[in-house]
């Protein structure tokens, strides 16, 4: 009798193949690596066709010798509002839904990388910060799997935090620039929710905080809606970027705004200038 079939009788298969993984996206992996060769190609052709006939043509074409891939500058963190890591990874990887994130981590801290970092994911939506009104063009989206009424767990914020740290070292992204879905569509979003830990990100680096307000004073003529402008919030709709800020800075989601409110906004907003 052949070793194999000992094998077979002395085991089931099922033992044999207990360490075995079977991707169950190999199609949707088929259709990212078609995608990606076609970007290639994209990027590859030179010159473009311009199509303007108007304009008067080189005689032929000379390509620089100095440039290198455009790159990140910000972090957007989403929370997934659904209830598992598989549900989010079968949403993100069909055609109809129409979303994606760079990035997946589960609650036990494991890290899907569903995207290359430099491709454009479809993330922010119709979103803006500051002036910046095509955020998935210059970020990077992390979705946490979590329904958005539950505290985020031990080991998902440490893969998180291992992750940032990794983003912000190679892409050179400022601490400012770590900031959450919410705040930048805060009519449409409030992921992360009031349960996620900003602050022990912004002592990590990631995001900016506020030192203790006891002895501030907000100066008279202070304007708050001027603040939360200038830190990067959309005030069209003033009550949802306030909202917005309490939930990030506060973990707060009532809608009462005061003299503490005032006070973090006061000696938040000057760290973004």
């Amino acid at each position: 009798m052949s070793f194999t079939r000992l094998l077979r009788l002395a085991f089931p298969l099922a033992l044999l193949c207990s360490a075995c993984t079977v991707n169950p996206y190999k199609r949707s992996n088929r259709s990212y690596k078609q995608q990606a060769k076609q970007y290639a190609r994209t990027i590859g052709e030179h010159p473009l066709a311009t199509g303007a006939d108007s304009v008067p043509q080189a005689p032929y074409w000379v390509g620089t010798t100095n440039f290198n891939l455009r790159k990140p500058n910000f972090v957007i963190i989403h929370h997934t509002a659904q209830n598992s890591c598989p549900q989010t990874l079968q949403t993100f990887t069909v055609v109809r839904t129409q979303v994606s994130a760079h990035y997946v981590i589960c609650r036990d801290g494991t890290v899907y990388h569903m995207l290359n970092d430099y491709l454009r994911a479809w993330q922010a939506g119709a979103s803006k910060w500051g002036n910046i009104t095509d955020v998935n063009s210059i970020s990077i989206g992390i979705e946490l799997d979590n329904n958005g009424f539950e505290p985020f767990p031990n080991e998902q914020i440490n893969s998180l935090l291992h992750l940032l740290t990794r983003l912000k070292t190679a892409y050179n992204i400022p601490a400012a620039n770590f900031i959450g879905h919410g705040d930048i569509a805060p009519t449409r979003k409030n992921d992360p929710s009031s349960y996620f830990p900003w602050k022990d990100l912004a002592d990590k680096g990631f995001g900016l905080w506020y030192s203790d307000t006891t002895g501030v004073t907000v100066p008279a003529g202070f304007s708050p809606l001027t603040a939360l402008r200038l830190i990067g919030y959309d005030i069209k709709d003033s009550s949802a970027a306030a909202m917005a800020f309490k939930r990030h800075f506060e973990q707060d989601t009532t809608r009462a705004w005061g003299a503490p409110e005032q006070k973090i906004l006061y000696s938040l907003y000057h760290g973004y200038q």
